[in-house]
């Protein structure tokens, strides 16, 4: 029997989703929580197989930091985004913060049975559109020869350097924070934009946010 945790602010869908899974033969939800911080409290004492984790609940924690937080207190903790939200950036931060799977709120109701089923057994489960948009980027990327321009072939100073540009932060102000000169600075913003193959500002940002590089607290 998968025991199962509802986290969303909205007690209509909270109501649905215990009824739809305390109607499967294999599944039970053992709690619900209305915020981010509530879900973390129950999720540690109930200790459930499978978390269902709504993405925006204001004004409280956010879905995506409730996972950061649950991730880092539990590792092994299986987390199922389930939001109206069909976003490639919220997807890629998802992913980041170390969720299983993510799947629309819009999903049929088997499709959502099969992703908490995956996630459960240690499996990574996205929506079939989601991993379509992927595997085009991925091959429209190989195509461009764009395969060997990878985060992992940037070194640790320059990965330093990418994550404040895309912060917002002037040469000048990455050069204190890294105790480097500013023209040691442009030269590694060179290398991460030419082995990344970007050629923009809100290219490299749109970079970092999909990386995960970026506080969005």
């Amino acid at each position: 029997m998968l025991k199962i945790l509802v986290v969303d602010d909205h007690a209509i869908v909270r109501s649905g989703l215990v009824m739809l899974l305390n109607g499967k033969h294999d599944m039970e939800v053992v709690g619900e929580a209305a915020a981010g911080e509530e879900g973390i409290q129950a999720a540690q004492m109930l200790t459930p197989d499978v978390v269902l984790m709504d993405l925006s609940m204001p004004p409280g924690m956010d879905g995506l930091t409730a996972t950061e937080k649950l991730k880092q207190l539990i590792p092994d903790m299986a987390i199922l985004i389930l939001t109206m939200h069909d976003d490639d950036e919220y997807l890629f931060r998802a992913i980041h913060v170390g969720a299983s799977g993510y799947i629309l709120k819009s999903a049929p109701h088997e499709e959502l049975l099969t992703a908490i089923r995956s996630v459960a057994a240690g499996n990574a489960y996205l929506y079939p559109t989601a991993t379509k948009r992927l595997m085009n980027e991925y091959m429209e990327r190989m195509k461009n020869g764009e395969n060997s321009g990878t985060y992992e072939s940037l070194s640790e100073r320059e990965r330093e350097v990418l994550a404040r540009i895309a912060k917002g932060f002037s040469n000048k102000e990455i050069a204190e924070q890294l105790v480097i000169s500013v023209k040691t600075v442009e030269s590694h913003k060179s290398n991460v934009m030419e082995k990344l193959g970007l050629k923009t500002r809100p290219e490299l940002v749109k970079y970092a946010a999909k990386k995960g590089l970026l506080n969005f607290e």
